[in-house]
C-alpha cells in the first residue's frame, strides 16, 4: 500500500507524495489529498495524477514578448534598416547608372575621333592625288621640255652638219671643177696647140658635173 508524504504551509497543503514499497513516487493534487483527509481516511490509495505542462504552448507572457520583438523589429526595418538598404541600392544604382552614362559618353567621343579621323585621311588622300598629279604633270612639262631642247639640238646639229656638208661638197666640187678645168685646159692644149679660153672650159666642166649629178 503506498504512503502519503503531505506537505503543509499555514495549514494548508502544498504538496503530497506517494511512496510505494517499490520506490514509485507519484505527485498527486492537494485537492484530491483534501477530499480523502475530508472523507476521514488518513493514507489511501488514489489514481490521481497532475499532467505535466505542454512545453509547446506559448504563455501569455511568451506571446507578449514575441509580439513586442516583432514590432521592435518591424520599427527598426522601417525606420533605419531598410532606409539604410534603399540609400545603399540608390547610391549602387547611381554608380551604375553613371558608369554606364560616362561608357556611352566614351563611346561617342571614340566614334566622334574615328569620324574625325576619317575625314582627315580623306582628306589626306586627296592632297596626295592633288599632289601625284601635280608632279605627274609637272614631269610630263620637264619631260616635253627636255624632248623638245634635245629635239632642237638634233635639228641644229644635223642643220650644222648638212651645211658643213654641203659647204664640204661644194668645196670638193670646186675643187674638183677646177682640176678638171685645168685636165681639159692641158688635153684642149696639145690637141689644138692652142690654149682653150677659161670660161669656156669652165662652163663645159660644170654643165658635164650638173649632167652626171642628175644622174
Amino acid at each position: 500500500m503506498p504512503t502519503a508524504i503531505v506537505t503543509q504551509s499555514s495549514g494548508r497543503i502544498v504538496h503530497v507524495r506517494l511512496v510505494s514499497s517499490d520506490t514509485t513516487d507519484t505527485t498527486v493534487a492537494p485537492e484530491a489529498v483534501a477530499l480523502a483527509a475530508e472523507s476521514g481516511t488518513g493514507a489511501a490509495e488514489t489514481t490521481a495524477v497532475v499532467a505535466a505542462p505542454n512545453p509547446i504552448a506559448p504563455t501569455p507572457k511568451e506571446i507578449f514578448w514575441s509580439a513586442g520583438s516583432f514590432f521592435v523589429l518591424l520599427i527598426v526595418m522601417r525606420y533605419y534598416l531598410f532606409p539604410k538598404l534603399k540609400k545603399g541600392m540608390d547610391a549602387r544604382y547611381a554608380d551604375i547608372r553613371s558608369d554606364i552614362e560616362g561608357a556611352d559618353s566614351v563611346k561617342a567621343a571614340a566614334q566622334t575621333d574615328v569620324a574625325g579621323y576619317e575625314k582627315q585621311l580623306a582628306a589626306v588622300r586627296v592632297e596626295a592625288a592633288g599632289r601625284i598629279d601635280a608632279a605627274r604633270q609637272t614631269v610630263d612639262t620637264e619631260r616635253n621640255a627636255q624632248l623638245a631642247q634635245v629635239n632642237a639640238r638634233i635639228a641644229s646639229a644635223r642643220a650644222d652638219a648638212d651645211a658643213q656638208t654641203a659647204a664640204a661638197r661644194a668645196a670638193a666640187q670646186g675643187q674638183v671643177a677646177a682640176a678638171v678645168a685645168q685636165v681639159a685646159t692641158k688635153a684642149a692644149t696639145m690637141a689644138s696647140g692652142r690654149t682653150p679660153d677659161a670660161s669656156v672650159v669652165q662652163a663645159a666642166v660644170a654643165a658635164a658635173m650638173e649632167s652626171a649629178g642628175s644622174r
